[in-house]
């Protein structure tokens, strides 16, 4: 039987891993690790581990593929424990879960990351993945299924940086840690969605699925269908992040602006119509040319997956942890030729911050305490900008 043990079991990785690998088939089990909240295992307790997965236009799925649930507070022995059975470690922590700076290195200022490196409790995914490092003696592969370029590299430079901060000794031998691109537009739960499904743990999600997954794994791993196995997966992923979450972090500042509370909303408006096709057009063409020609139809699929008013995928949702989205999903694209409507997704991202904080509101965000000082700051959109490791394009989006 094949094991894999995932860290963060909300809505996407339901809707995306235990999807595929409930697809797989086969004697494939999977334990989930949560580092915060146990609402997710308690309501999923209840129904014997399984869920209702509604996929528009298909219809409900019963997926039955997780064995249990374990919780960081409740102790990390048993899920250690469980690591140093898996044939895969998974992860979708979302970008804030990876502590790391503006420089891409794990920040060793952390708090979380300082808390573990003074001894027990664990509470990172980092943290876990260091230690149970240390004392395997069998290969695993490390699978990150986040939001950030070169997840599966980047990944592995935090892992060895706490491992080295931490004196940990490794065999790095018995790790890959594959880059992947996974995409699911995936929104949160509704109760109109659990009464129609008549689970209170329902998830919904869209037909579209796709994975794209470097080709370097460990051991074994499950039969998952149309999965993408390549051995380059970053024209994949920048046409994904740059285009597709680029445009989405747009409409949820714009689209909140303007008072709407869905992306079909937003992406209703004429004029946000307009600029987000733009954004789409001025990030392909920063993508490598032999996927260029990719870029009319995947920006025309796009619309159409955005116009989806059944998903009802709330902007405040994909507003949410700007501070680390929008580095790569802007700012680098925008490095490499000025942009019209790039540079507009940088200042509705800051004017968010503004207004927000000027209503007496804290935002969903790691830095929310530095982001609400840098609002009330002299020079807010300054110091916003170098938040986000922006000074560089400060004349740019300030002129």
């Amino acid at each position: 039987m094949g094991q894999i043990v995932h860290f963060g079991l909300g809505n996407f990785a339901r809707a995306h891993l235990l999807d595929y690998t409930a697809d797989a088939g086969g004697d494939w089990q999977v334990i989930g690790v949560n580092l915060r909240s146990g609402a997710t295992r308690d309501g999923l307790a209840a129904q014997d581990y399984a869920y209702a997965l509604k996929v528009q236009g298909v219809g409900l799925k019963q997926i039955k593929v997780l064995n249990t649930i374990l919780l960081a507070s409740e102790g990390q022995q048993p899920i250690l424990q469980a690591m140093a059975h898996a044939d895969i470690i998974s992860a979708t922590v979302t970008e804030k879960g990876y502590h790391l700076d503006q420089n891409g290195q794990l920040n060793l200022q952390d708090p979380v990351i300082q808390a573990e490196l003074a001894g027990p409790p664990l509470r990172s995914l980092i943290g876990f993945i260091a230690h149970n490092l240390a004392q395997r003696d069998r290969p695993v592969t490390i699978l990150s299924c986040d939001n950030r370029p070169g997840n599966g590299d980047a990944l592995r430079q935090a892992v060895q940086q706490f491992a080295q901060a931490a004196h940990l000794s490794v065999d790095w031998s018995l790790a890959r840690f594959p880059n992947a691109m996974v995409d699911r537009i995936t929104p949160a739960t509704t109760d109109p969605i659990r009464q129609e499904c008549k689970d209170p743990m329902a998830v919904p999600t869209e037909a579209f699925r796709e994975w794209v997954i470097e080709d370097c794994f460990a051991g074994p791993r499950p039969d998952w269908p149309d999965v993408q196995f390549v051995q380059d997966v970053r024209p994949h992923e920048l046409r994904k992040l740059r285009m597709l979450n680029g445009a989405h972090s747009f409409l949820a500042y714009a689209g909140l602006a303007r008072g709407y509370d869905f992306v079909h909303e937003a992406i209703s408006d004429p004029q946000l119509r307009h600029q987000a096709l733009s954004l789409m057009r001025e990030a392909g063409a920063t993508l490598p040319q032999d996927i260029q020609d990719q870029v009319p139809a995947y920006a025309q699929a796009l619309l159409v997956r955005f116009d989806n008013a059944e998903l009802a995928h709330r902007l405040d949702q994909i507003a949410m942890d700007g501070s680390q989205k929008l580095p790569y999903r802007i700012l680098e694209t925008l490095r490499i030729g000025a942009a019209p409507v790039l540079i507009s997704a940088v200042r509705a991202w800051m004017s968010y911050c503004i207004n927000q904080t000027a209503k007496g509101k804290k935002l969903n965000d790691p830095l929310a305490e530095d982001i609400a000082r840098a609002a009330n700051s002299a020079q807010p959109e300054r110091m916003l900008l170098q938040l986000i490791g922006a000074e560089d394009l400060a004349q740019l989006i300030l002129e």
